[in-house]
């Protein structure tokens, strides 16, 4: 049975072209498999969100771009805890969590969200997201096409990354990303500022946007530009001149 699954999701993706196909046609189909209202996914390292690979609409792009500002959602809880994470209903939930991520989500329409890790072997590459604009649960037969889904997602992510010189992301993969170049620049800044380690850096960068109603790429231009620094004696930030 998964066997005929991975065939019609292979088919699906190099079907009605010249046998190629990117990273917004593979989100495409990982909706169109699941029968769900959008999907993203989510590269990570390390723990740390590294911004959307792709996004079918709007609502999954609401999605991506919060679990990127907050650090909070089902992609990078999937990400984390190696399992899918279920939610049929993000207004109503039975364990309350994602409490910055999910008022949000819901005024953008989404009502349920599922992540499934994208992992090769030990190699563990990020989640995808999944969301719906109705409450329910996924029935069985979607939930067993998300697993098979996020195991070819996984796949041809480090197919599309194989060519790439080292330590450079290939083309096919960064056209229709959102990587959030300048917020990686100013956590690597911060980090020196602070005298800790970028994954810790991110989190001070994300404190202080949420706390003052920013976005984090704005604070993150602000570090870069050399507008806004982080102290480590005063444990504040400082505006420049």
């Amino acid at each position: 049975m998964g066997g005929e699954r991975r065939e019609r999701i292979l088919g699906l993706l190099v079907g009605g072209g010249d046998g190629a196909f990117g990273t917004k046609r593979l989100c495409q189909v990982c909706a169109e498999v699941t029968g769900t209202s959008g999907a993203g996914i989510m590269l990570m390292a390390a723990d740390v969100a590294q911004g959307s690979l792709c996004t079918t609409n709007e609502m999954s792009d609401l999605i991506e771009q919060l679990q990127y500002a907050l650090g909070e959602g089902p992609c990078v809880d999937a990400y984390r805890q190696d399992w899918p994470v279920l939610e049929p209903d993000l207004a109503r939930p039975e364990t309350p969590r994602w409490l910055a991520f999910s008022p949000p989500a819901i005024a953008g329409g989404v009502r349920a969200v599922f992540g499934f890790p994208l992992q090769v072997g030990s190699v563990r590459l990020g989640a995808l997201n999944l969301c719906c604009d109705q409450v329910g649960p996924l029935s069985d037969d979607q939930h067993a096409d998300a697993l098979v889904m996020a195991d070819v997602a996984a796949q041809a992510v480090l197919v599309l990354q194989a060519n790439a010189p080292p330590g450079k992301l290939a083309s096919a993969l960064g056209a229709g990303a959102d990587f959030h170049y300048v917020v990686h620049q100013a956590a690597g800044m911060v980090a020196a500022q602070l005298g800790v380690s970028v994954h810790e850096a991110l989190v001070r960068l994300r404190a202080y946007a949420f706390g003052n109603d920013r976005s984090l790429a704005q604070v993150g231009k602000e570090v870069v530009d050399r507008q806004l620094r982080f102290d480590a004696a005063s444990g504040g930030t400082n505006r420049g001149s």
